[in-house]
């Protein structure tokens, strides 16, 4: 029997929902024979399930890294400071990842951990060792949309999983794999049976939170995906959950990209579901570090000295138009300064390239064995606040407006309405071409044509057998989606839908087998329990 509520099952999850300041008021522990939880109570006591979220997109080797560095638009090269670290970005971006693949683990770990949190709180509260009596069933049901999000990465990523949905489970009892139809209609059920119950008000006190709409969004990615999940398309089924975002009149486009990750970016109109972060309070958002080289510091006084590290792969900023603003706002790129004596900063580490030996970020990268400071545009597209602790204070738009209003543009797309797609794709490109709006028209034919990725193995930016990315099925509406959506650890979900993850090249990598669309069981799972089956091909 649970006697005692401890201070974090209480407390930790704070941070989760609206503002970002605590109560100084704590409490050691809670008895739960006299504990009666109020109204005010239960963002407390469901706080571990939300904040796993933060260690799964943005820890260390998380889902962030996960999506991107294994897909054509980013990469973490050998730096002269560092970054080989055994081979283990390397073969992320090679895909010769196998079962003890860190990432692989920290997301299937993560992911366990915060359905684990959600099974527990519902089971305290089911069997009354939780007295909740206020809101019960809204709880509840907010804790299973919840949890159907992480198994929406749990099919993503990994395809046959378990589905546990009991905190009370036998001595000696393992899970049994489920396949990725069975989650993905578990997923599908669970959302349904919850978006009655879940609240439509949108406004502080349901920041952070499975609202009704943040539950539709999460049917929309899962119906988008459908095809790669169980071979049968969803595309009206998407555009259904699409429409029910929109039709909410909750979300609008920010006038301005930039407002959406800034740091105080928690009243963003076009966020549906946030991460909080906090430097000092809900901490692990260090992407800063992860790009920025050390010297770097002094641009953005820094409290702490950056990495270097990832960076975006050249043949992907070069699919950018040069009017585009997001190609101008999102990259860190060209010299860096001093942000107190206004003097360009200088590389720090051999071999030096640039003339005076000046650091100056440019769109140019050798291959994943080697590369120099300045090589490589840097992840811009979250604000670095002057004087930033370690960690970032920006929270991250785990879903947001833009993507809802995309998503219903390629499932028209897809279901043979290329006009209408092409209206809302416009939409969405007006706000990144200010100084010449003419350029954000898109038409139907420019999204049944192929992509303006030259892909290809590149060898000091020479791509010795160009692949091309003509052949691709809507590969603009493919290109589309990477304008507006890089660096938001997304990109492997859309290159498997497009059918590219597994068919192309990109810097130095080559295809390397259809089955990595989805990874490896972790070895550590599968030395712990024999019910589980690797998936084919590793």
């Amino acid at each position: 029997m649970i006697k005692k509520l401890s201070l974090y099952t209480l407390l930790s999850g704070l941070l989760c929902f609206g503002c970002t300041k605590v109560d100084n008021k704590l409490y050691s522990s809670i008895d739960s024979d006299t504990f009666v939880p109020t109204k005010d109570d239960l963002n407390s006591l469901m706080g571990p399930a939300y904040a796993t979220l933060r260690d799964l997109e943005m820890g260390w080797d998380a889902l962030y890294d996960l999506e991107e560095i294994c897909a054509d638009e980013l990469v973490i090269p050998a730096r002269p400071n560092g970054w080989v670290d055994g081979g283990v970005y390397k073969t992320m971006h090679l895909h010769t990842f196998n079962s003890l693949q860190p990432h692989i683990e920290t997301v299937w770990s993560d992911c366990y951990t915060g359905i684990n949190n959600c099974n527990r709180v519902i089971y305290q509260i089911e069997s009354g060792k939780i007295p909740v009596t206020t809101g019960k069933d809204a709880t509840i049901a907010e804790l299973r949309a919840l949890r159907a999000l992480y198994y929406w990465v749990l099919c993503d990523n990994f395809g046959n999983v378990p589905l546990v949905t009991s905190y009370e489970v036998k001595v000696g009892e393992l899970p049994k794999q489920n396949t990725r139809k069975e989650v993905y209609d578990f997923i599908s059920s669970e959302v349904h049976a919850t978006i009655p119950l879940l609240t439509p008000v949108v406004d502080k006190s349901t920041y952070g939170k499975m609202t009704r709409w943040a539950a539709w969004t999460l049917l929309a990615k899962l119906y988008l995906n459908a095809g790669v999940y169980t071979g049968t398309p969803q595309w009206d089924s998407c555009r259904i959950a699409c429409d029910s975002v929109i039709n909410s009149n909750h979300y609008i486009l920010e006038p301005n990209q930039e407002d959406v990750f800034k740091t105080d970016n928690e009243n963003s109109q076009e966020i549906i579901f946030s991460i909080p972060f906090d430097e000092k309070y809900a901490t692990g958002f260090n992407l800063v570090e992860k790009t920025l080289q050390p010297i770097s510091q002094h641009t953005y006084n820094l409290q702490a000295s950056p990495w270097g590290g990832i960076c975006a792969i050249p043949q992907f900023i070069k699919t950018f138009d040069p009017d585009d603003n997001r190609l101008k706002t999102n990259w860190i790129q060209g010299p860096q300064y001093d942000a107190n004596t206004g003097a360009q900063l200088g590389c720090e580490y051999p071999p030096l390239s640039t003339s005076g030996h000046k650091l100056e970020f440019v769109n140019s990268l050798p291959g994943i064995d080697s590369s120099q400071e300045i090589d490589g545009f840097r992840l811009g597209k979250y604000e670095f606040r002057m004087g930033a602790l370690f960690d970032l204070s920006n929270d991250c738009p785990f879903f947001r407006y833009a993507d809802v209003l995309m998503m219903k543009a390629e499932s028209l797309l897809r279901m043979g309405q290329a006009d209408d797609a092409a209206a809302i794709v416009t939409q969405v490109r007006q706000r990144s071409f200010k100084a010449n709006p003419t350029r954000a028209t898109v038409t139907g034919a420019d999204l049944m044509a192929g992509s303006v990725y030259q892909y290809g193995v590149a060898v000091n930016d020479v791509i010795a057998a160009p692949e091309g990315g003509a052949d691709i099925q809507y590969g603009r509406m493919l290109d589309e989606l990477g304008w507006e959506f890089a660096m938001e650890g997304r990109r492997r979900t859309d290159m498997i839908r497009f059918g590219v993850f597994t068919k192309k090249s990109w810097l130095s990598h080559k295809p390397n087998g259809d089955f990595r669309t989805i990874f490896p069981i972790p070895q550590d799972e599968l030395d712990k329990n024999n019910n589980l089956k690797q998936n084919t091909g590793y």
